[in-house]
């Protein structure tokens, strides 16, 4: 049976005009993306936006202007019988990030690697210089729609 998976994405820029992505290690394949994930049942999309925030990097952000919502058909790469639609915001921390940064793609360190063999999957998170953000810094087809959108100054 075919269904609907509702994805929830954050763009956050720094003072230094950097752009936050996740470098992601799922089931044995590389993924950069904005941060965010999955939509849960009765929760709204700036919700899950901030749970998804808290979750992953332990950070409350507010969630300022939409951007984008999908607006073409997506199937997903983990389950193909799901169509992705993807809604992204801007967001702002409203505290310092605590989680490490990493200055490399896929840095991950040994105990992210320990919590990759437990559960499938991991992630770290790093800042790209805007000078270096394009459509080709992540891998994923919406994502890569909202870079360009970003980066022609359309969003």
């Amino acid at each position: 049976m075919s269904k609907f998976n509702v994805r929830v994405y954050g763009i956050l820029t720094n003072e230094k005009r950097q752009v936050l992505v996740s470098d992601e290690y799922i089931r044995g394949n590389f993924y950069t993306k904005f941060p965010g994930g999955g939509l849960e049942f009765g929760e709204g999309t700036r919700e899950c936006l901030k749970r998804e925030f808290q979750e992953e990097m332990k950070l409350n952000i507010r969630v300022s202007a939409h951007l984008y919502t999908t607006d073409f058909f997506q199937m997903s790469a983990f389950r193909p019988e799901d169509q992705i639609i993807s809604v992204y915001y801007y967001v702002e921390p409203l505290e310092l990030i605590r989680v490490p940064l990493r200055h490399k793609p896929f840095d991950f360190d040994e105990r992210q690697m320990a919590i990759y063999h437990q559960t499938g999957e991991t992630e770290s998170f790093r800042f790209i210089d805007w000078t270096d953000f394009s459509e080709q810094s992540v891998t994923l087809p919406i994502d890569k729609v909202v870079a360009g959108l970003l980066k022609n100054g359309e969003g």
